[in-house]
Order: structure tokens, then C-alpha cells, then sequence
């Protein structure tokens, strides 16, 4: 396979930043990078447009660099709330992933972060509050407080299992119901007796 090589004059994920130097196939530099405007091919003329390039990459590298580091002061301060369906006993239904966290940011906070910059060690399970680590760049490391609740308060079946009982305690008197039901027998009683009596 046919190998140029291109000056970047963009930030490719994966490929380089401006001002880089990389070789890639010719047909992706033919077909994408140089009708994007994301490359220029290697001559001399193009070498001396690298100074300026390299000047353009300092100004978007610093001009990130305060964004992230502004925005990591902002949210370590805040706590996301995730709401999520759970079981009577507190257990989670599913898993929250950070694509949910970024999801809730958005939301919540209108901060929108990608969600590759949220790392998780594995998705959370568990109700509660969690520290979860942000590496929104290459120098620039936060961590965001999540706490995930439920949707369903835990704390009604608690509230249930007492007016339960007091029912089955109440079910516990209806003894008068019997005592009515033998009654009614000794009354049915009472005219056959009457009818031996008329039969002697």
C-alpha cells in the first residue's frame, strides 16, 4: 500500500495534532485529509507554513489547557444526581456508566464532556455517593461526586410492614362472628324441641 506523507493542519484524534509530519495511506490523504483542509502535502513551500502551524497548535493547546483546567475546578465542587430504578432492598436494576454520568451533566449542569473523559473502574451498582475520576486532559485531573438514587423511596416498605400488623390485629377480634354463627344453631335447635313436645 502506497505511503505520502502529510503536514497536518488540524488535530486528528489518533493521528497527530498540527504541524505534525506523519505518513499516511495516499488514498485517505487524497480521498479525506486534503479536501477536509485537514492536511497539506509535504513540499517545500508547505515546510514553511509548519512555524505557523506549530504557533496555531500552542494557541489551541494553552486555550484547552485553561478551559479544562477552569472546568475541573467547577466540577469538583458540584454533585450529579442520578436517579435509577431499584428493588425494595435498595439494589440497583442495571448499571450507571459514563455515558449516564455525561448524559446527567448535560442535564443537570448544561456541561457537556465527553464521555471517554469520565473514568470508571467499572460501572457503579451501588445506591449511594461515589468519587469518579475525570482526566479532561493530558495535565488536567478532577474527580466529580455522583450520587445515585433511587427512583422508588427505599424507606416505604419499612412504613408498610407496620399497618400489616396492626391488620392481622384487627383480624384477631372478629372472634364475635363465631359465637353469632352458634347461635343461630340453638335457635334451630329450640323448634324441634317445641315439636317433640306438640308430638307427645
Amino acid at each position: 500500500m502506497a505511503k505520502t506523507e502529510v503536514i497536518l493542519t488540524h488535530n486528528i484524534v489518533g493521528l497527530g495534532g498540527e504541524s505534525d509530519q506523519v505518513k499516511v495511506a495516499a488514498g485517505y490523504a487524497r480521498n479525506y485529509l486534503f479536501p477536509q483542509g485537514f492536511a497539506i502535502p509535504l513540499s517545500g513551500a508547505n515546510k514553511r507554513r509548519i512555524e505557523s502551524l506549530k504557533q496555531r497548535r500552542a494557541e489551541r493547546e494553552a486555550h484547552e489547557f485553561n478551559a479544562m483546567t477552569e472546568l475541573a475546578k467547577s466540577v469538583s465542587k458540584l454533585i450529579c444526581v442520578v436517579k435509577v430504578k431499584a428493588g425494595d432492598d435498595g439494589k440497583m436494576f442495571g448499571s450507571v456508566t459514563a455515558g449516564l454520568i455525561a448524559d446527567e451533566l448535560k442535564h443537570q449542569f448544561d456541561i457537556t464532556l465527553d464521555k471517554r473523559k469520565i473514568h470508571l473502574e467499572a460501572a457503579i451498582r451501588a445506591l449511594g455517593e461515589h468519587e469518579v475520576a475525570l482526566h479532561l486532559h493530558a495535565e488536567v485531573k478532577s474527580t466529580l461526586k455522583v450520587r445515585v438514587e433511587s427512583l422508588t423511596p427505599i424507606s416505604a416498605p419499612v412504613v408498610e410492614a407496620a399497618p400489616a400488623e396492626a391488620k392481622t390485629e384487627k383480624r384477631g377480634k372478629r372472634v364475635e362472628k363465631p359465637e353469632v354463627a352458634e347461635e343461630k344453631p340453638k335457635a334451630a335447635k329450640a323448634p324441634k324441641a317445641e315439636k317433640k313436645a306438640k308430638a307427645e
